[in-house]
């Protein structure tokens, strides 16, 4: 519920605290007074759009803050958290919400929730936790199907929640199974010409048998072949000098001629320097057999291998331009088959999903009758409690209907609903937006949330001049009943009427005073004679005439009685 709110330089409010907490709360004042801007100021705190013209003349800006009690951990608390604010713990798991709004004069604005500056959307968002706001605008909404659908569900409790979420999971699963029936069909083209050339690029690949690093060996191995007999005149000459095969004195018998020399001789390090000629020697030996061999492989290679060798290169630098890489040539091995396989099982995956999507429709249909079945029982039991609230309500007469029919399918459901009024006997029941007059739709409106209410309350409620167009017994009647939504919601209320004023447990008076160029208002708490005052001019539009003294406190009494 909401604790207080400040308003400044709001339309002809300068400065005003409203001190509103628990129960009933009515807003009287003037004509022109600015009653209509408190609610303004409220629809700004629940992220309601920004209009630069509600700006106080010759203000720079107007600001709004509210202070929300709430419960500590949950829903609205999280939210606030997510946006970056916080909350004040009070105790007894409630705590405070700081929210305020301002709006300059060219038209900037800013919000801030929990001490965090956030956007005004994050209002929005609280607003449909905290509040539920009637104008006289706001009446229109039951022409709304969606507006009455949500009203019968809430109505409806536990049971059509049920129905609806089991009803809302088949929706959604046939949804998805239809959707990628639909896909695959409408692709079924596409897939088959993406198959054939997988399979070929598959092939081609296959065939090439490509190892990975290959075409970096090929190209080592096509330079040295290019190049065979510059390599074996390098390599035959260094194997002589190693090997003794040619003319000159090779490099192992001097070796062996200067170990022979220090070993004639007995002396330790020249003993150990003969040892380290003897290892020069038999490592000369290793690479002379390792030239021979390599000139073995060079006498085995010759212009056929080159040309074998280029041709494979020409076949992988093929594959690598078809696939950008090499490598991507051999990983298509790998994940192609796969992909094969699945655009391969296309007949088979269209008859599983037919089958799964047909069944999931079965599934759907039984959850849609469901939901059906448990709103028409509501709609019943709505309509008949709504029928002894507007009896109650000075329109004996009336009879409303709740009903339900077949509609599209969608992910609320399959059913229409409508609001229907007979406003009198024989009367055929019609659309409530066209057969109620403005005060039979203010009081409709305010029957239903009064039924609802009891099953599914809401934490604040706030009717702007819901009595328009009503009086006397009529008045009254609002007024009982908005003090009985007071027993399980806050409710504020503008009001022009003593007789609804009467009922409320907190009286807040809009206040004009004029300087003759200039005209501000202030909001005050009223008690005792200055509540009978007020109340005595919303009677007669004099706060001192005893007749009018004398029926506000009647009218008060009345209050008493009720409670």
């Amino acid at each position: 519920m909401i604790e207080e709110m400040r308003l400044r330089d709001l339309g002809v409010i300068a400065e005003a605290t409203l001190p509103i907490g628990p129960g009933f709360t009515a807003i009287t004042g003037e004509t022109g007074a600015g009653k209509t801007m408190v609610v303004t100021g409220l629809g700004l705190l629940l992220g309601q759009r920004a209009d630069s013209g509600a700006v106080r003349a010759g203000a720079s800006q107007a600001t709004v803050d509210g202070v929300w009690i709430i419960p500590e951990a949950g829903g609205v608390a999280d939210r606030v958290r997510e946006a970056g604010g916080d909350v004040e713990p009070i105790g007894d798991g409630r705590a405070e919400l700081f929210v305020g709004r301002s709006i300059s004069s060219e038209g900037r604005g800013r919000a801030s929730v929990g001490g965090r500056a956030a956007p005004a959307g994050v209002l929005a968002d609280l607003a449909d936790e905290l509040v539920v706001v009637h104008g006289q605008s706001d009446q229109l909404r039951l022409r709304s199907a969606a507006a009455q659908r949500h009203a019968l569900d809430r109505f409806g409790g536990a049971k059509v929640q049920s129905a609806r979420d089991e009803y809302r999971l088949a929706f959604e699963r046939w949804r998805a199974l239809d959707r990628e029936l639909s896909q695959l069909t409408a692709d079924r083209d596409t897939r088959a010409r993406e198959a054939e050339e997988l399979r070929a690029q598959l092939d081609e690949i296959e065939q090439a048998a490509p190892q990975t690093g290959e075409d970096a060996e090929l190209a080592t191995r096509a330079e040295r072949l290019a190049n065979a007999e510059e390599l074996r005149v390098a390599a035959a000459s260094a194997h002589d000098a190693l090997s003794g095969e040619g003319e000159a004195p090779d490099a192992g018998s001097l070796l062996a001629e200067a170990r022979r020399a220090l070993e004639r001789v007995h002396d330790p390090v020249l003993e150990e320097l003969a040892g380290q000629i003897a290892d020069l020697g038999y490592r000369a030996a290793d690479i002379a057999a390792a030239l021979a061999g390599y000139l073995a492989d060079l006498d085995e290679s010759g212009p056929h291998e080159l040309a074998a060798v280029e041709e494979r290169r020409a076949v992988l630098a093929g594959l690598a331009r078809a696939h950008g890489t090499l490598d991507a040539a051999v990983a298509l091995l790998d994940t192609g088959s796969s992909r094969l396989a699945e655009l391969e099982d296309d007949s088979d995956r269209l008859e599983r999903l037919t089958v799964e999507r047909d069944s999931a429709a079965s599934a759907l249909d039984k959850t849609a009758s469901a939901l059906t079945a448990a709103r028409t029982a509501a709609a019943g039991r709505l309509g008949t409690a709504v029928t002894v609230e507007l009896r109650a309500l000075a329109m004996p007469d009336a009879r409303l209907e709740v009903a339900v029919s077949a509609g599209t399918e969608t992910a609320s459901g399959r059913d229409d609903v409508a609001i229907l009024l007979a406003p009198h006997p024989g009367a055929e029941p019609r659309s409530v937006a066209r057969s109620a007059s403005g005060g039979e739709l203010s009081r409709v409106m305010l029957a239903i949330e009064v039924v609802i209410s009891a099953v599914d309350p809401v934490p604040t409620f706030v009717f702007d001049e819901v009595d328009a167009g009503i009086g006397g017994a009529a008045a009254i009647e609002v007024g009982r009943r908005l003090a009985r939504l007071a027993l399980s919601s806050q409710v504020i209320a503008v009001t022009h009427l003593a007789q609804v004023a009467a009922f409320a447990t907190n009286h807040l008076s809009v206040v004009k005073a004029s300087d003759g160029t200039v005209t501000a208002s202030d909001v005050r708490r009223l008690d005792g004679s200055e509540r009978e005052a007020e109340m005595a001019r919303l009677l007669s539009g004099m706060p001192d005439s005893e007749a009018a003294l004398s029926h506000a406190r009647e009218l008060l009494s009345l209050r008493t009685a009720t409670d």
